[in-house]
């Protein structure tokens, strides 16, 4: 059994994920970070392909580390491992604070197809070619990036477990599951992290963040600046945005931030100016008015 709570408080602006990696609460997404339509932009990407030339790319990585970016999260499914190559082309070796995400378990037989795969044998075979790719002996922060409902959550958390207790891997994370999914994973292995859906206009999650922070598992939303109608300038996070001279971005990730402290979001950006922007949510204030209004649209 490994239903234990993990201690993880530290000041506000930090987490202890797993109980003993001190990270910076706002991170960075990678998967925006390639040329998955193959006309040098990213609209409609389908995270397919990796830059034809990733020097922008690059700079940004070396730039979010350089601005205070700790949490770095990638895929081996992200333009099939070469965003994995890409983190380690600018960043190996890693600075000491540097903490590495990365995710196995989906398949890619096509641009637009993602298929779950958990057998053991390929997770495992997965994690090592991540390990080759990252420049790593041991990934900090393992995710599983979808259950498949062909074999038992027992089987695919234990093969990562068996990692774990290798060396290969430090902490185990799970993406997009329920309560009753993360419970069912702890009886097998500690779980640092979940990565799931999450913003001001999608929360269909908000159970599983409060019992994430119960256990003192980390919460990851990923596209966390995805807020949809709530962005109308007529709207409340840019009002409170004008009252504390704050951008609707920041607004957005302060209320992320402001909704449970085991929360870390990882918005991705191409751009360097834009993330430094997010960084700032760390500093911006939201009152309680200010914080319930923008709950309620």
């Amino acid at each position: 059994m490994s239903t234990e709570t993990i201690t993880t408080r530290t000041a506000d602006d930090f987490f202890l994920l797993g109980g003993d990696l001190p990270v910076r609460r706002i991170g960075l997404g990678t998967m925006r970070l390639t040329d998955a339509t193959g006309d040098h932009s990213r609209t409609g990407a389908h995270i397919w392909r990796g830059a034809a030339d990733p020097a922008e790319q690059i700079a940004l990585l070396r730039g979010a580390v350089e601005a205070g970016v700790q949490l770095i999260d990638t895929a081996d499914a992200y333009a099939l491992g070469d965003s994995e190559e890409l983190v380690a082309r600018a960043l190996h070796p890693y600075a000491d604070d540097v903490l590495i995400a990365t995710k196995v378990g989906n398949v890619r037989p096509s641009p637009t197809v993602w298929v779950p795969l958990g057998h053991p044998a390929y997770l495992q075979q997965q994690v090592e070619l991540s390990l080759r790719r990252l420049r790593l002996e041991r990934i900090d922060l393992l995710q599983l990036h979808r259950l498949d409902p062909n074999f038992p959550i027992a089987d695919q958390v234990g093969a990562l477990a068996e990692l774990r207790d290798q060396g290969k891997i430090r902490h185990i994370g799970l993406s997009e599951v329920t309560v009753d999914q993360l419970d069912e994973a702890r009886r097998t292995a500690p779980i640092a992290s979940v990565q799931n859906l999450y913003n001001l206009s999608a929360r269909g999650h908000d159970a599983v963040i409060d019992h994430a922070d119960a256990a003192g598992i980390a919460f990851l939303p990923f596209f966390p600046l995805a807020i949809g109608s709530l962005a109308s300038p007529d709207g409340a996070v840019a009002g409170v945005g004008r009252e504390i001279g704050a951008e609707p971005s920041q607004v957005a990730l302060t209320w992320l931030l402001r909704r449970s402290p085991n929360v870390l979001p990882i918005p991705g950006t191409g751009s360097l100016a834009h993330l430094v922007e997010n960084l700032g949510a760390l500093q911006v204030e939201l009152s309680e008015e200010q914080f319930r209004r923008i709950s309620e649209g």
